[in-house]
């Protein structure tokens, strides 16, 4: 096998090696070439390199019914179902960007089928049909989606639920809440919950243990599912469960687990993204009754699908509302419509905002995408590392001694756990201090007008006078004679940024940010902020 793919993988768009991307290629080209003759090793390395180039895998994990088919559609902006997943049930699917619909299933021998894709009831179906579950390693569903442009997103089989009052296991006996394989695949993981029980927190100790990244970062996002649950699905529901989410960011609980905590009403965010004419005639049709009617119909679940219901919105299209949106959703639609929106895309683009969806997708670029090189170099480097553990031979000395440099000069690293720290809440410095940190090592993209706050465009001397104006601030934090020698290591990883981003101006190969992937379904203005410890602000540092 050539290692010409592993070297152009490597490269970062220059021809030079100077990157943690180019890096990684230029260690994968040198361990395939002392393992030329083991195909095992060799397979295992391609695939490394053909990861490196591709879009952040994130994995959906959680329990079982915890929503994660449902996110996963609101998402893609597409009803996906699995005709007979029913026996299936630990079937892992992947779902990537596509140019056309098309569904593979892939055998553990290495064995490619084709599925038959069918459109029914507004939703694409994939038909497994007779296929065995032990013969499928996983099912990969491709779909034109921009949201799937950036991420390939992955759904996995969920541990059934258990009793609200457990116990902590002993140490290291928690079951993995996705196969062993995925944890190992996925570059980050969105988990999840209802609300944080012993079982969830134990999912997610055990995904942090096992995942590719190592200790390196913190690679997981919690996602308080069913949000709309929380409040009773009173219109008012999704700010008692943002409450919740920044109580639990504040308390610590998951603060060493994940990079930060959303509520996200699923259902809502499902049915907006897949809005269909006749639903948004019945809503229009149900904000025009009378008050009392209205509300009288709203009052529940069971009375909304009454046969003596109102005569222009029949039973059975009420039954497909209350299944497609919720007894929220409607409740939201409607006040929505009442409040002056009268076409379906606008009322669409309302709801995803108000699910939360939009802010979920804001973290996982901020979180997963922004840092997307990272991870999976992360990834790469600790899937070498055990190749050399496992299976030494001569050369593999000098291969883990280039590791290791790999490692220690690579201040990509350094920036991944700042970026932890910040969505995680735990850098200990003044908010709009710690998002401005956020910002300067990759956060929202690396450019370094991203970099530095400034709108893509911005002259040389702009960056270059904002990057002095930063490097300065830092210093003066780094030499605070009250900072403790951790938050004075974190202050210098933000200095190096400062002075990386300097040393593009000064070269003249500062990259712009033209062709950076970005997440859509961004918050339309005055989106809340994202729930995290850390989601305050100052106004001229955003």
């Amino acid at each position: 096998m050539s290692g010409t793919g592993i070297i152009e993988a490597g490269m970062d768009g220059t021809g030079t090696n100077t990157t943690i991307r180019g890096a990684v290629g230029e260690l994968l080209r040198e361990t395939l070439e002392v393992y030329r003759d083991d195909p095992a090793a060799c397979a295992l390395l391609q695939g490394y390199a053909e990861r490196l180039g591709e879009p952040v895998r994130v994995a959906l994990a959680g329990m079982a019914k915890a929503g994660k088919t449902t996110l996963l559609n609101a998402i893609a902006g597409e009803g996906i179902a699995l005709a007979g997943a029913g026996r299936h049930p630990h079937m892992v699917v992947w779902y990537r960007y596509g140019p056309a619909p098309r569904a593979t299933a892939h055998s553990a021998s290495g064995q490619v089928r084709t599925l038959r894709l069918d459109r029914k009831d507004g939703r694409l179906v994939a038909d497994l049909g007779p296929l065995a579950a032990h013969g499928v390693e996983r099912l990969v569903i491709e779909w034109p989606a921009e949201g799937l442009r950036a991420l390939t997103l992955i759904d996995t089989p969920g541990p059934a639920p258990q009793q609200e009052a457990v116990s902590a296991p002993p140490a290291g006996s928690a079951a993995l809440p996705v196969p062993a394989a995925v944890a190992v695949d996925a570059d980050a993981t969105v988990y999840l919950m209802r609300h944080p029980r012993e079982a969830d927190l134990d999912c997610l100790r055990a995904l942090r243990d096992a995942s590719a990244t190592g200790p390196e970062a913190v690679n997981a996002l919690v996602v308080l599912s069913r949000a709309d649950e929380i409040g009773a699905g009173r219109i008012d529901s999704l700010i008692s469960a943002r409450g919740c989410a920044e109580e639990y960011a504040r308390d610590g609980l998951l603060g060493d687990l994940a990079l930060g905590v959303v509520p996200v009403a699923g259902l809502v965010a499902r049915a907006a993204r897949t809005l269909r004419k006749d639903e948004f005639e019945a809503l229009v049709e149900l904000s025009g009754l009378d008050r009392t009617t209205r509300e009288r119909l709203l009052l529940s679940a069971d009375r909304f699908v009454r046969p003596d219901g109102p005569e222009g919105i029949g039973q059975d299209l009420r039954a497909r509302l209350l299944e497609r949106f919720g007894l929220f959703g409607i409740r939201l639609a409607s006040a929505l419509i009442r409040g002056g929106i009268r076409r379906p895309s606008p009322l669409a683009r309302e709801l995803v905002r108000r699910s939360g969806l939009a802010e979920l997708m804001d973290l996982i670029f901020a979180g997963f995408v922004a840092h997307g090189t990272r991870l999976k170099a992360c990834a790469i480097l600790n899937g070498i590392e055990a190749l050399l553990r496992t299976r030494p031979r001569a050369g593999t000395l000098r291969l883990a001694e280039s590791l290791e440099r790999v490692r220690a000069n690579a201040h990509d690293f350094r920036e991944l756990r700042i970026a932890a720290k910040v969505h995680g809440g735990r850098l200990r410095l003044e908010p709009w201090l710690a998002a401005e940190a956020g910002r300067l090592v990759g956060g929202c993209g690396d450019a370094p007008a991203d970099r530095l706050g400034l709108e893509q465009g911005a002259s040389i001397d702009a960056l270059r006078a904002r990057a002095l104006e930063c490097l300065d601030r830092w210093r003066k934090a780094a030499d605070d004679p009250l900072a403790d020698r951790a938050a004075v290591e974190d202050c210098r990883s933000v200095i190096r940024g400062c002075e990386a981003a300097l040393a593009l101006l000064a070269s003249g190969t500062a990259p712009d940010s033209a062709g950076t992937a970005r997440v859509l379904l961004r918050p339309e203005p005055g989106a809340g902020p994202v729930h995290h410890a850390q989601d305050q602000s100052r106004p001229d540092q955003r």
